[in-house]
């Protein structure tokens, strides 16, 4: 399906496998930190973009491509006085041909969500997304079947170019702050660990309040918010695995069940019995 504006991140859950939105425009609009419980492709156009990613800064240009795993904390910040053009793919992370979302673990992974082409093979993508969006539109003999087999390929090749890291790595076109990316790792890797500030602080050797400080800077989020945060993807992910609830809650790092419930009530909208 085919959308000349994209929804706010509020918009609720992703019911499709996948949604196209082409989108041209020239506002002013501030977009804070923020993130999907689905993953975003990302193909930018024209404008001046600065994207930021879970605490890394992306410098981009036409023809870039950008991952956006779900629940990783982003927002693009965007110079007004040119307009701003980009091809958005939301993705389901449970999609019937899963290996086609691999590509999004790996950036995940690899604390790096770029892809930077040289002109032929961004020639190539191009084409397929332009059929891709025509048969989003048609009403054509097969256009849902054409539209599938063409996201399909559109991933195998995104995939593939990514998996093999057969992209071009420009130092410049990303910039980031060592500690935080360090940080931001290491939460990810032991959510279900001790992430106190202070023990936090201790490991890295740094004063708590400049720590917490920079984070903020670097991610839009307080260490505590973000902390709670990806706890919350992660308990919300084991549950809708079949985990029990009060496992999922302290295999995601909470220690108080009531706190828990409280904080996914208010995060998600919804008891944690309910998926």
């Amino acid at each position: 399906m085919k959308y000349d504006s994209e929804p706010t991140e509020k918009s609720g859950y992703l019911k499709e496998e996948y949604r196209l939105f082409h989108i041209k425009d020239q506002t002013e609009r501030v977009y804070h930190s923020h993130y999907h419980g689905f993953h975003k492709l990302i193909f930018f156009l024209s404008g001046h973009v600065v994207y930021h990613i879970e605490g890394k800064s992306y410098h981009l240009k036409p023809g870039d491509i950008l991952l956006v795993n779900q629940g990783a904390i982003h927002k693009p910040e965007i110079d007004s006085s040119l307009p701003y053009e980009r091809i958005v793919l939301w993705i389901r992370e449970d999609i019937q041909s899963q290996p086609l979302t691999t590509c999004f673990q790996k950036a995940c992974d690899r604390s790096f969500n770029l892809i930077r082409l040289n002109s032929r093979v961004q020639e190539r993508l191009r084409d397929i997304l332009s059929e891709l969006e025509n048969a989003l539109s048609s009403q054509a003999f097969c256009s849902e079947l054409l539209s599938n087999a063409l996201f399909s390929q559109l991933m195998v090749y995104i995939n593939r170019i990514f998996l093999e890291e057969a992209y071009i790595l420009d130092q410049q076109s990303y910039s980031f702050d060592s500690q935080v990316e360090d940080l931001v790792r290491y939460i990810n890797r032991h959510l279900a660990d001790n992430l106190s500030i202070d023990s936090l602080a201790q490991k890295y050797f740094l004063s708590k309040y400049h720590m917490m400080r920079k984070f903020k800077e670097e991610t839009g989020y307080t260490m505590h918010n973000y902390i709670t945060s990806k706890r919350l993807l992660l308990a919300r992910s084991l549950i809708n695995q079949g985990c029990p609830v009060m496992k999922a809650a302290q295999q995601s790092g909470f220690r108080d069940y009531t706190a828990f419930v409280r904080a996914y009530k208010k995060q998600f909208g919804a008891s944690p019995t309910k998926k």
